[in-house]
């Protein structure tokens, strides 16, 4: 998928994107420190592609419970290099995962197309009018506190109305900012601030959020709801992940951040087929 298709399927979503994580970090929770140069990150990223992925999701800061954050420079410094490096292969959609608007704006100099933000815009007040300038399409993610504290005791009295509440706030600010509909994408964010119980909800009463007219992004990808349930370490969520992405594509959503592209993808073909899709 290139830019000009991204455009075509933001205004009539249809087929069910895969989006893979490329994490150039040294603590991400289930890659974290895996490639030591940009060309061997970009490399990851274009074998993702082959194996089926619409986009790929680069992030320069690990975003897991407990994490601290990074400067804007070294942030610039992992993520650029390798955008660019990609760019010089490939004309692929790539997704910067960032919540600082002049991360945003160096990666989407460098050659990205679009910004996943788990903020929502709550981190940083330039990052709207970044991305209404830019017109590029923008993931708004539900989180409740930061990546430091999110897990401390997150409390709901309803969940799925909670999060419709905040997303009909930051839809409301990012078109004010003059952020296009078309380019606007809904992430309830599995694990970000969530109990154990509030990720399976999520999955389980999708349709509510995909009812607000928008693509919805699901990133269940080894997550550790699956693995409180299981029993099982991240190398070992296979199942849980692709148990989590059949019932997310059923209940609605059309964008599925994934660590393992080749799986997901023979997955959702099948998951489709079922729905009728294709």
């Amino acid at each position: 998928m290139n830019n000009t298709q991204l455009k075509s399927w933001l205004k009539a979503p249809s087929q069910t994107l895969i989006m893979g994580i490329l994490n150039v970090t040294p603590d991400s929770f289930s890659d974290g420190g895996k490639f030591d140069t940009p060309e061997q990150a970009a490399a990851y990223a274009i074998k993702m592609v082959e194996d089926g992925a619409h986009i790929i999701d680069i992030g320069g800061e690990s975003t897991r419970p407990g994490a601290k954050p990074v400067s804007l420079d070294e942030e610039l410094n992992r993520t650029a290099p390798v955008i660019e490096a990609i760019r010089n292969q490939s004309d692929c959609i790539i997704s910067i995962d960032t919540y600082k608007s002049e991360v945003a704006a160096g990666a989407l100099d460098a050659g990205a197309n679009m910004v996943n933000d788990i903020s929502g815009f709550t981190f940083d007040e330039g990052m709207a009018p970044l991305v209404a300038e830019k017109e590029v399409p923008v993931v708004i993610m539900h989180i409740k506190g930061t990546p430091m504290d999110m897990q401390k005791e997150p409390n709901y009295d309803h969940l799925i109305r909670e999060i419709k509440e905040y997303f009909t706030v930051q839809i409301a600010s990012a078109k004010e900012a003059g952020i296009h509909d078309f380019n606007i994408i809904l992430d309830p964010g599995i694990g970000f601030g969530k109990r154990l119980e509030d990720n399976f909800e999520l999955i389980r009463e999708l349709k509510q959020i995909c009812a607000m007219g928008y693509p919805v992004l699901i990133g269940p990808s080894r997550k550790s709801f699956i693995g409180m349930v299981l029993n099982l370490p991240v190398a070992e969520r296979l199942e849980g992940t692709l148990a989590s992405i059949t019932a997310s594509v059923m209940n609605g959503a059309r964008i599925v951040r994934v660590h393992d592209v080749i799986a997901t993808h023979r997955t959702v073909t099948i998951t489709e087929k079922i729905m009728g899709m294709n």
